[in-house]
This record gives structure tokens, C-alpha cells and sequence, in this order.
């Protein structure tokens, strides 16, 4: 699998570029998986369902399956958070995982990054390029943020995935 990351700080436009390109890629036939970090205290299942039951009274792992689609939840019980290789091993094998978030970890990435934050970029290790929503004077390939096709045209040439 190829793991190729969108970084940058709150409110910088990963999610929305994440999105699009997750819908980019699909569109070229490829496979895609998401990965997103969040440093808050996430929960996706809802008070009440038997599943958040389950969890609640001590399980560790929780499937919920429908129809329609199958969730596997890991209750961490006060262990520390795996790392970034160690969550992705338990995905499905796809053409790409795009990781939202992660700055630090080794994989390749794109950062994220608008005017309106009034914050320089990250500087976060392995950002290969930067998308953009404002002119930016910076050291590495520069994009338009909403310029998806041409963002997507960079990870593939740099990850090798067809264009």
C-alpha cells in the first residue's frame, strides 16, 4: 500500500482536500483508504446503542456489522495510542491510504495551508509540497488548494500510482 499524508494546522483545508481527492483518485480507478488523527477524545459510537454498551461495560474490541457496513472498534484501556504503522497494518491492502493529520510520522506528504490561520507553514518533516489558498513564498512545489487534479497529479508521480 501507498501511504501519502495531507497535513497542516485546524482550519488549514485538510478535510475538504482529503475529501476531494479521495473522490479524484476513486475517479482514476484506483482503491483509496483514509486514515484520520484527531488530539481530542474521539467517539463514534453513540450513548445507548448496544454496541457503546459492549464498550462501556469492558470489552476490548467491539464489531458493529450491518448490510450495509462493518466496524471494528479497539477500546486503547489506558494503553498508549499505536502508532501510525501499527494502525495501518490492520487495514485491508488498497492502492492508497491517504493519512489526514500524523505531521511527524515519515510517510510523504502534502501540507494544507490558508492565509486566514495567520500561521507559517508547519515545517512538519517530509511535506513534499504545499497547496495553497494565497501566494506563499516557500522552498517546495506550490499549489492551489482547490487545484485537485494537479495536487493528485503529484502524488502519483511522486508515489509512482497511475495518473
Amino acid at each position: 500500500m501507498i501511504v501519502y499524508g495531507i497535513t497542516g494546522w485546524k482550519n488549514s483545508g485538510k478535510t475538504g482536500l482529503m475529501e476531494r481527492l479521495v473522490a479524484e483518485f476513486t475517479a482514476r480507478g484506483l482503491s483509496v483508504s483514509t486514515v484520520k488523527h484527531a488530539h481530542h477524545n474521539t467517539d463514534v459510537d453513540q450513548q445507548g446503542t448496544d454496541s457503546f454498551r459492549h464498550r462501556a461495560a469492558g470489552a476490548r474490541q467491539v464489531m458493529l456489522a450491518s448490510p450495509n457496513r462493518w466496524a471494528l472498534m479497539s477500546e486503547l484501556r489506558g494503553e498508549a495510542e499505536p502508532p501510525l504503522d501499527t494502525l495501518l497494518a490492520q487495514m485491508a491492502p488498497v492502492d492508497l491510504v491517504l493519512v489526514e493529520g500524523y505531521k511527524t510520522a515519515p510517510h510523504p506528504k502534502i501540507e494544507a495551508h490558508r492565509a486566514a490561520t495567520g500561521k507559517p507553514p508547519t515545517g512538519s518533516p517530509n511535506v513534499r509540497a504545499l497547496a495553497c489558498d494565497a501566494p506563499l513564498q516557500y522552498p517546495l512545489p506550490r499549489f492551489d488548494l482547490n487545484d485537485t487534479k494537479a495536487i493528485a497529479d503529484f502524488i502519483a508521480a511522486d508515489t509512482g500510482l497511475p495518473e
